[in-house]
This record gives C-alpha cells, sequence and structure tokens, in this order.
C-alpha cells in the first residue's frame, strides 16, 4: 500500500497570503505560473477508476465561486485595451508594401488575434446552467471604454456579469462515449463541480477577411481547387492572362490549393485558442486550482449540444461530387447524412451570426455584410475618427487606411459564391463553427496527489487555495 508522501511546508516555499485575493493575483509571479503550469487533472469528486492510480474521492465535488469563474474568464477571453495596429496602411517606396487594411477591428483581448478578429466565443458550462461569453464585435461598440475600464481596474465579477449570457440552467453534456469522448476523458471531463470553459470558431468573419488580402491588389493569389482537378475557385475570370489582376502563372509562387487555404484559416484560428487555454493554465496556476486542456473536435457534438442551429449536409455535397456522382454515392449507400452547425440563436435573438446563409441570401450580401461592419462608425472600429485607439491622432490615422478595390471585392465574391454552391458551407472544410479544445478548472482532491505523487507535484498554490479563496468552508 502506498504511503502519503509529506508536503513541502518549510517557509521558503509558503507563500504570505495577502489581506485580498485581488492584491494575491497582482503579486503572483509570472514566472512562478510558469514554472508550475500543469494539466491537474483529479479533482474533489471525482473516480479514476482504471490502472495503476485508482482512486475515489472521499471528497464531495466542489463548484468553483463566481469570483474565480470570473478571473478565469477574464484570462480566457477579457477585454483589454487597443490594438497598437503599427502597420503600413499604404504603400510606400516599395510595390506590394501595404495591406494594413486588413485589420478588422483595433479591441483586444488577453488571447492575440489575428487581425483583430476575435474568432472564439467562449461557453462557460457548470452545475448552474451554460453561458456564452460575448466576443467584442457581440457588444454595442460604445460600451468597450467602460469595459476595458473594468479590467484596468480588476473588477473582474463586474466585467464576467456584462460579458456573458445565459443560455441554460442545467450542465450540458454529450455522449460519454467514444467518439464523442474520447475513451480518456470518460472520467473526468465536464463532471459534477467542474467549470468547463468550451471555445468556439466563427470561421466565416476570418475568411472573408483573409480573402480581401489574398485576393486583393497586393497579394493576387490564385486559388485553384484540389478537390476539383485544380481548376480555378471561382475566379478564372481575374486570372491576370485575362487582363485580371490575380496571379494565375503557377512560377509566380501565388497560385494555391482551396484546401492550403483554408488549413491556414484554421491554424490562424488555432493559434488563438492556444493563447486562450495557455492564459487558463496560467490563471489556474495562479489560483490554486486544478485543470487541464483536451481535445473536443468532434465535428458537430458540441454545437448540436449546445443548441447550435443545424443544418444537415449530405457527404456527398460535402465532397464537392457534384448532382451527378452524389445520386451515384447514394444509390451505392456510400453517402449519409452530416449535420452542420449554421448559427447560434435564443429567445429570436442571433447571439452568433456568422457572414453567410442562411443569414443572408447569397455569398455576395454576406460579403457586403461583412465589409459593412469592418467600415461602420463605431468605438474600436476602422472608422471610429480615432475616439478609441492607441494613436496621439486616430483620426488621421484612419483617414489613411484604404477601403478595398472592385476588384478585390469582386473577386473575393466570386471565390465565395464558388465555395457556397460547391460545397453547401463556408468554409468548405467545416461551416462557419469549430470546436478543437476545451479547458476545465475544479478544485483538487489533494489526497490523491499526496497518495501518488512526489511532494513537487503541487506548488504551495494548490496547498493554499482554499485558506485565501474559501478561508469558511
Amino acid at each position: 500500500m502506498l504511503e502519503p508522501i509529506a508536503r513541502k511546508t518549510t517557509p521558503e516555499f509558503e507563500l504570505k497570503l495577502p489581506p485580498s485575493r485581488q492584491e494575491f493575483l497582482t503579486r503572483y509571479p509570472l514566472l512562478e505560473a510558469l514554472l508550475h503550469r500543469r494539466s491537474r487533472r483529479f479533482g474533489k469528486g471525482m473516480e479514476l477508476n482504471g490502472g495503476p492510480l485508482a482512486y475515489a474521492s472521499e471528497q464531495s465535488p466542489q463548484p468553483l465561486s463566481v469570483e474565480e469563474e470570473a478571473v478565469l474568464a477574464f484570462a480566457a477571453c477579457g477585454i483589454t485595451g487597443f490594438a497598437l495596429g503599427e502597420l503600413p496602411y499604404r504603400n510606400g517606396n516599395d510595390a506590394e508594401s501595404g495591406g494594413g487594411n486588413k485589420m478588422l477591428q483595433f479591441v483586444g483581448r488577453t488571447a492575440a488575434s489575428a487581425d483583430g478578429i476575435h474568432a472564439y466565443a467562449v461557453f462557460v458550462i457548470n452545475d448552474q446552467g451554460v453561458w456564452l461569453l460575448k466576443r467584442p464585435q457581440d457588444f454595442e461598440r460604445g460600451k468597450m471604454v467602460g469595459m476595458i475600464r473594468d479590467a484596468q481596474n480588476f473588477q473582474f465579477v463586474e466585467l464576467y456579469k456584462k460579458m456573458r449570457i445565459q443560455i441554460a440552467d442545467t450542465r450540458v453534456e454529450i455522449p460519454r462515449e467514444v467518439p464523442y469522448t474520447q475513451a480518456f476523458n470518460k472520467w473526468d471531463a465536464n463532471v459534477r463541480g467542474t467549470t468547463y470553459f468550451l471555445p468556439v470558431a466563427e470561421l466565416s468573419a476570418g475568411y472573408i477577411n483573409g480573402l480581401l488580402y489574398m485576393l486583393g491588389d497586393e497579394f493576387g493569389g490564385f486559388p485553384l481547387d484540389d478537390h476539383r482537378a485544380y481548376l480555378a475557385a471561382g475566379i478564372g475570370k481575374f486570372r491576370k492572362s485575362r487582363g485580371g489582376h490575380l496571379h494565375d502563372d503557377l512560377k509566380a509562387g501565388r497560385a494555391g490549393p482551396v484546401s492550403y487555404i483554408e488549413s491556414w484559416l484554421f491554424e490562424l484560428c488555432a493559434v488563438e485558442l492556444g493563447a486562450i487555454v495557455q492564459n487558463l493554465g496560467l490563471m489556474t496556476q495562479a489560483l490554486g486550482l486544478g485543470g487541464f486542456p483536451h481535445f473536443v473536435a468532434h465535428p458537430y457534438s458540441w454545437l448540436e449540444a449546445l443548441g447550435f442551429r443545424m443544418e444537415t449536409l449530405s457527404a456527398a455535397r460535402i465532397a464537392g461530387l457534384g448532382s451527378v456522382l452524389g445520386k451515384f454515392a447514394r444509390a451505392m449507400g456510400q453517402d449519409f447524412d452530416v449535420p452542420s452547425a449554421v448559427g447560434f440563436e435564443r429567445g429570436g435573438e442571433i447571439l452568433l451570426k456568422p457572414f453567410c446563409p442562411p443569414y443572408y441570401k447569397t455569398m455576395r450580401e454576406a460579403v457586403y455584410a461583412f465589409l459593412d461592419f469592418k467600415y461602420a462608425e463605431g468605438v474600436g472600429s476602422l472608422r471610429d475618427g480615432g475616439r478609441a485607439t492607441a494613436w496621439r491622432n486616430g483620426a488621421a490615422v484612419q483617414q489613411e487606411i484604404p477601403r478595398y478595390s472592385e476588384q478585390t471585392i469582386e473577386a473575393t465574391i466570386a471565390y465565395c459564391e464558388y465555395i457556397f454552391k460547391r460545397y453547401g458551407r463556408f468554409p468548405a472544410a467545416s461551416g462557419p463553427f469549430r470546436t478543437l479544445i476545451a479547458f476545465q478548472a475544479h478544485h483538487l482532491d489533494l489526497d490523491f496527489y499526496d497518495r501518488f505523487y512526489r511532494a513537487d507535484a503541487l506548488s504551495e498554490t494548490q496547498y493554499q487555495h482554499h485558506a485565501l479563496w474559501h478561508p469558511h468552508a
């Protein structure tokens, strides 16, 4: 029988508890958080029932407090200030040296986001229900300054309440079986007492924004459909060999397959997701909680469970087989229906609205809606008169940010219409919403770690967590 391992209690490892939790967090060293950040999976009330670490907790699950959740929510996606945007907004001495108008907005969050897209909306799930944490673009732009002030004053609970919308009053779950939940996560993921942070990417805005650069005057790329013999992806009339502006000469190195372009989109979004998850891991350590990131990339199970608006597409349509081959595949029993999330609504309100059908009749309408949002007046936008930017003379800088040329817009529309018509969704590979990694936070069962692990598996922050955050528990 394993003997418990003594905890480190020598003075050099003890953290003196300050008079307030806020002071504790502001004093907690970043290097300490980096040094001690770990996935720590075993929480109060859990049972690991297989293998050499089998153990059943003798303690009851203990949900996180709203204060703990608020600090974690801020770490994941808190609104913090304004992007610096130090980019060339027009060509300088060299040709093709502009392109700074790829920025979508100047509001910044705790996690970096390519072009200020803020693709990820974070859902928070606990025993009391489910909440959606709104992104900057989901607020009235005039409210940004006040929210940034809350963050700078460490008013995390107040900010948390402003950011979240409750969408369910019970914990939402997916089937606790493979392939929906991975075998090694059945025992500990999204169980009672935990708080589950589920980031969901909205991809259409970043896709269109990227295309406006890629098919623009500075880059002039030429997308080829690698699922259709590398034919031009709807943009043939814009090729340079026919008098257009897109570089269709393969030797120019600017032609590329659709699947590669979409992989860029997914990878850029994954960078933002990685920052969200890393921030949650570091803050979990600073709080002295347990937590861990894990794989949740089933193509639709979480989206369906959360109540996203779903549409059903045939696998043949998603593969772009066309009507003839699609009918053949169906006749041969090689086709099947695939649910695809297209939007998120509650009580008649559209909470997450992608720039694609069914919310717009056509992709042309969707692209113009995106442009209207990008250039609309409002705090943090490209046209807010410099009221909320980091520049000394924001209005003068913004006046020099050019709009897209007509040929850029038309090429982008042509490509988007091609993708949606052929594959039935946008992006083709996934549709507008995607999950990949979730992060769970919970109170640790210290007895489990004392039983199986060396003393340095936990830091003093974990051992002193309850003394600071739950002194009367």
